[in-house]
């Protein structure tokens, strides 16, 4: 079995760490399929819970785990004891914990060594963990001060620990996201709300949007690993490159990029394939007749409006959709005062908590923060939030 991970992994140029980590992360297709066939709620819970924990296993070792309960616990323990403050008091914890950990383990350059850590799925799980607390926070509410998205994912009561541990690591999905709502989750688990079965009614087919998501992800790797070669990223630090002239230099970057972006996309078809699979990436019926079921939650890039893109107020809506939106929901709406227009503060909390959570390296962060100044100078920057749920 060693010898046949290592060849596989010379083959697609990749360590075997990293292999064993595409394996299980395939493997969340399979593993959520088989979630439709188990039953009882319960049993669905507790599968949802015990595959995505044993997937964390054989991909990041024992210690991924305890890394993830970490917040899970906190999470749910805020939610427990200190109902009234539990979303903000998550939301610190969370965050405090991931950044700790993306200093102790400097992802980035564990990557480039090829070994990997859990802090990838820790980022997802974060957002998910957050979301949980901040939403049992607005079951306190009254419901005519809430938004449209509080009053549609607000709890009510707290979910049980299997039903919560469920939530947080079903079936692989904190691998890659995408990000959902606990409610959402909870509907899918039992039936109801759009996935309650209605006699004579529709019911949705998850195989063709994950067939489609499937060539997808194939098309997204084939086209990766015939470019990678041609134009890797260690070839900025090979003195050749600074040989180059200018507009050479400048094709080689954009082309670079071009590619690098693939392996996203193919990462992001896979997550999307093993949601729809599922059936938890359902997300209504189309208005045509006969009506055509969506799939919207599963979707986290749209790839041509990536690459084609006029501007990088237009990103958003396109790359890590599911992020994006999170982000609206529990920042940036967040700090808007009642009766006030959003304004740059908005944007700017909305794009540092972005930053917080994706860097790992202080240029990162500085890219980031760079990539705010030109969202400043677009006339459209404060508002390209509102048009997620619009798209």
């Amino acid at each position: 079995m060693d010898f046949d991970m290592e060849s596989m992994a010379v083959a697609i140029g990749v360590s075997i760490p990293v292999l064993r980590f595409l394996l299980c992360f395939v493997a969340t297709i399979p593993v959520s399929f088989i979630h439709r066939l188990v039953p009882g709620k319960f049993g669905k819970h507790l599968y949802a819970a015990f595959s995505g924990a044993f997937l964390s296993y054989l991909s990041f070792g024992f210690a991924s785990n305890l890394h993830f309960l970490v917040p899970m616990l906190l999470g749910y323990a805020s939610m427990l004891l200190f109902r009234s403050h539990c979303g903000i008091l998550t939301f610190i914890l969370g965050f405090g914990y991931l950044i700790g950990c993306h200093v102790y383990y400097m992802s980035g350059d564990a990557w480039k060594e090829g070994g990997i850590d859990a802090t990838g799925a820790l980022m997802v799980l974060t957002l998910k963990v957050i979301s949980c607390a901040i939403n049992y926070n607005d079951g306190l509410l009254k419901e005519e001060e809430l938004r449209d998205a509080q009053k549609k994912n607000r709890l009510i009561t707290l979910p049980s620990l299997i039903e919560y541990f469920g939530y947080c690591l079903c079936c692989g999905s904190h691998f890659a996201g995408p990000v959902y709502e606990v409610k959402d989750y909870l509907e899918w688990t039992e039936r109801k709300g759009i996935w309650a079965c209605t006699e004579g009614g529709p019911s949705p087919s998850p195989y063709g949007a994950t067939t489609r998501a499937l060539f997808q992800a194939a098309f997204c790797m084939a086209l990766y690993l015939y470019l990678v070669p041609h134009f890797p990223l260690s070839r900025f630090t090979d003195p050749v490159y600074q040989e180059w002239g200018f507009w050479k230099r400048l094709s080689y970057q954009y082309m670079s990029g071009f590619t690098a972006r693939w392996k996203y996309y193919f990462i992001w078809s896979i997550s999307e394939a093993s949601i729809v699979i599922s059936g938890l990436g359902f997300s209504g019926w189309t208005n045509s007749s006969p009506p055509k079921a969506r799939w919207d939650r599963a979707k986290n890039v749209d790839i041509l409006g990536v690459e084609f893109a006029k501007s990088s107020v237009e990103l958003p809506l396109v790359w890590n959709i599911q992020v994006s939106t999170w982000l609206r929901h529990y920042v940036y709406e967040r700090l808007i005062q009642k009766g006030k227009k959003p304004g740059f503060f908005q944007l700017l909390a909305t794009q540092t908590t972005s930053a917080v959570w994706h860097v790992s390296t202080i240029t990162r962060f500085i890219s980031f923060f760079y990539s705010l100044q030109l969202s400043r100078v677009s006339p459209t920057s404060v508002n390209f939030y509102k048009t997620i749920d619009q798209a």
